[in-house]
């Protein structure tokens, strides 16, 4: 499998974003749901901690993608919901290492939304991989 990215400017690449990720012969893809800080019950971690919840869904995603033999090297598109755009970007410098050192070659999308499954969940992602 090959995987091209393609920037044709560079602003999203301090995000460790691309605006393409082109993908050659591969042969599985993965979508995954979104994922949550939840704890086994579904019930809410670190409210209120936009940063550990975005780190806990991370490791979340991570467990999904492990579960299908698969890591972060594989993931191709990341959609990132939350709450609070404005906080999210604020917030941008200690996210972006979470998923950046990873290995992953990213296109993503930020969404905000009004609300999601609990009052206290202030984000979600959800990916798409291929092997």
């Amino acid at each position: 499998m090959q995987i091209k990215t393609h920037n044709p400017t560079e602003w999203l690449t301090h995000f460790g974003l691309n605006h393409a990720v082109e993908v050659k012969g591969g042969e599985r893809t993965l979508y995954l749901s979104g994922q949550t800080s939840s704890d086994k019950n579904g019930d809410p971690l670190h409210p209120g901690d936009l940063v550990a919840q975005f780190q806990q869904a991370w490791d979340e995603l991570v467990k999904a993608l492990h579960s299908a033999e698969m890591t972060p090297a594989n993931l191709v598109r990341l959609n990132i919901y939350t709450l609070d755009v404005p906080a999210f970007m604020e917030a941008a410098e200690q996210i972006v290492p979470i998923y950046a050192e990873s290995g992953a070659q990213l296109s993503a999308t930020l969404l905000g939304v009004r609300e999601l499954y609990h009052p206290d969940i202030l984000i979600e992602i959800e990916g798409t991989a291929v092997a």
